[in-house]
């Protein structure tokens, strides 16, 4: 499923965030959106997910613009996991993961057997099946991590788009969402996130946009996006870039 900008420009109030951006996401691959704070990164993702209107340029969808599609029609093809999603108190997580199978659903037909299958094959890919009763609330912040995205793989959409989703998670549980998303990947899905730590983003993305006063500074593969130059550009930092000894990554080690 092919998502696209073209000369896009979104802000907040009177406040513009970026304008004539143009970006196109590979089908069917892990897309890292990396950059400073506040260079536009979440902006972005709210765009495309149509959270956030456009104020110029367009955003397509499989070649259709964004904002001629029936939202039920996007829900059905573009999942999106927002930073520090709430839940109400006393939700369970089969409940929550239910939730997303409301796109699927008609006024004459709210729950069927496919509905209870999805929902079922969710939790156990996401690695929740065994929480189904437990309430969300009282879930450690990696097993929360998991049922949401649990909830967004119920929804059966082909694209996701997931802001910070390893945001306050400790060290274990951020590897334990990335590998998640890898293997959603691997099942066919297109992935875009926004990560803040350069090396997971180098490790575990098939392609890397890398922002910086809302622009794409650059796009591509890790191998050869991450240089110690663009890190110096995006970030200021100054660095050497060497291949990660297991994956062969780009690993940037600061001065």
């Amino acid at each position: 499923m092919k998502l696209t900008a073209q000369d896009l420009a979104a802000g907040y109030h009177d406040r513009a965030v970026f304008a004539g951006l143009d970006l196109s996401l590979p089908d069917g691959e892990f897309t890292v959106i990396v950059g400073p704070n506040a260079c536009g990164k979440s902006t972005l993702l709210r765009a495309l997910a149509r959270l956030l209107p456009a104020r110029a340029g367009t955003v397509l969808l499989d070649g259709a613009d964004i904002t001629s599609l029936p939202t039920r029609e996007v829900a059905r093809r573009l999942g999106v996991l927002p930073q520090s999603p709430l839940v109400p108190e006393g939700v369970t997580v089969s409940d929550l993961v239910g939730r997303g199978r409301q796109p699927h659903q008609r006024w004459f037909q709210q729950w069927s057997p496919s509905d209870t299958a999805a929902v079922a094959e969710a939790m156990a890919q996401a690695g929740v099946a065994e929480l189904a009763a437990r309430p969300v609330d009282q879930l450690s912040g990696g097993q929360r991590q998991r049922v949401w995205i649990a909830m967004a793989l119920a929804q059966q959409t082909g694209t996701l788009l997931l802001d910070e989703p390893t945001t306050f998670l400790d060290l274990a549980h951020q590897v334990e969402v990335l590998n998640l998303l890898s293997r959603m990947r691997d099942g066919g899905r297109t992935v875009v996130a926004v990560l803040h730590d350069l090396n997971q983003a180098a490790r575990f993305a098939d392609h890397l946009v890398a922002m910086r006063d809302g622009r794409v500074v650059a796009a591509g593969p890790p191998r050869e996006v991450v240089t110690a130059d663009l890190v110096h550009d995006v970030f200021g930092l100054d660095c050497v870039v060497v291949p990660c000894p297991v994956s062969g990554a780009p690993l940037v080690l600061h001065t």
